[in-house]
């Protein structure tokens, strides 16, 4: 089969789309999951809806603090 591209379209000059941790990122941070831990998520939607919940309920579980020098 003949080569059809017409000259003026350098393929060369294109650039390389890379895959894997050296990709470039689009905003967000990418966080990799062991197996076990991805076995049990569905979808990164259910990670994060997992993660906030134990961010909510740790904050609201959190101890009061005491203030210096308080004997209590």
């Amino acid at each position: 089969m003949a080569d059809k591209l017409r000259p003026e379209y350098d393929l060369k000059s294109l650039p390389v789309r890379r895959f894997g941790p050296g990709r470039k990122s689009f905003g967000g941070s990418v966080v990799r999951l062991e197996s076990d831990v991805a076995k049990a998520f569905p979808t990164a939607d259910a990670v994060n809806e997992a993660l906030r919940f134990l961010i909510r309920i740790t904050k609201d579980n959190k101890p009061a603090t005491r203030g210096r020098g308080s004997s209590t």
